[in-house]
């Protein structure tokens, strides 16, 4: 047997990578999804050129939506120039011949890991949030045949007691990232390992926003204009990242979300997380004109 007769011919991938059965099955799951906000779709996940673990829930989703006219920002933890970013947005305008942009205002798709840009998102954007463990109560019960039964009950009193444990022996709730929230009065989701910050953002917000878990083949969404509540009890107030006196290093703008920067003599710096809303602020002090969008936050508070 010769090598030639193991490889089938040359052919050109199909548009966005996947094939169409893919796309029409994800797409009936995003309408399902959609009509049952916070609900856990699954969906078939194909094999993508990039490992598990990596976005490729979000990736898979992207490419569904994509389209010539598309213009794609894709955020790792804030930043557009990290290399996960940057390969995934040139991935995109490989197979799909759309644009790509590191501004929030220009894009048409969003896809962050971990982050959900400072500027607001109209209602034309869709925002695509890579989750890595989409099952909320995976830290209270291991087998997935009775987290359903559980979400199908609205049996949360695990979770809360979670809560209430965190905050008897700590003072506080603990949960920092994928801060579980409930959805339309619904269903409770693991908002993806967004920070705290940013679980706000997601209620009553303007856009669409997808998540998708593509190791654990599962998508929900966050449709526009509707409730998202992190869990708090009546007497203990959600607490966002004390982030509001923190002054960017680089920018000098102060009350958005910002990264630690440890020095070799002890000390810290604080850097704008989202990458490129700093970088408009650098431009605009140095007198360049550019377009500055509303933000969610006004000096550490939400607007």
């Amino acid at each position: 047997m010769k090598l030639q007769e193991l490889t089938k011919p040359w052919a050109a991938f199909n548009y966005g990578f996947l094939d169409e059965s893919a796309k029409r099955e994800l797409r009936r799951s995003i309408l399902k999804a959609i009509a049952v906000p916070g609900y856990q779709v699954p969906y078939a996940s194909r094999e993508v050129p990039m490992a598990r673990g990596w976005g490729t829930g979000g990736l898979q989703v992207t490419l569904t939506l994509l389209k010539p006219t598309s213009v794609v920002k894709v955020i790792d933890q804030g930043a557009d120039d990290s290399v996960n970013a940057v390969s995934i947005r040139k991935f995109f305008n490989r197979v799909g011949g759309c644009g790509a942009t590191e501004d929030t205002l220009e894009a048409t798709i969003i896809q962050s890991r971990h982050r959900i840009p400072e500027e607001k998102l109209r209602d034309d954007q869709v925002l695509v949030l890579q989750v890595p463990d989409p099952e909320p109560l995976r830290a209270v019960q291991s087998d997935m045949s009775i987290t359903r039964e559980m979400h199908g009950d609205a049996d949360y009193g695990q979770l809360w007691l979670v809560l209430y444990e965190q905050l008897v022996k700590s003072g506080r709730i603990m949960q920092g990232s994928s801060y579980p929230s409930l959805v339309n009065g619904r269903y409770v989701i693991s908002p993806s390992p967004i920070p705290r910050w940013d679980v706000k953002k997601l209620h009553q917000s303007a856009h669409l926003t997808i998540l998708s878990a593509g190791r654990e083949k599962r998508l929900y969404v966050v449709p526009p204009f509707t409730d998202v509540e992190p869990l708090v009890f009546d007497d203990v107030p959600y607490r966002i990242e004390d982030h509001a006196d923190k002054t960017c290093y680089r920018t000098q703008v102060t009350g958005f979300f910002v990264n630690e920067l440890p020095q070799d003599d002890g000390s810290a710096r604080f850097e704008l997380s989202d990458s490129h809303f700093g970088v408009k602020h650098i431009k605009t002090s140095g007198g360049e004109m550019v377009a500055v969008g509303d933000t969610w936050y006004k000096n550490g508070k939400m607007d």
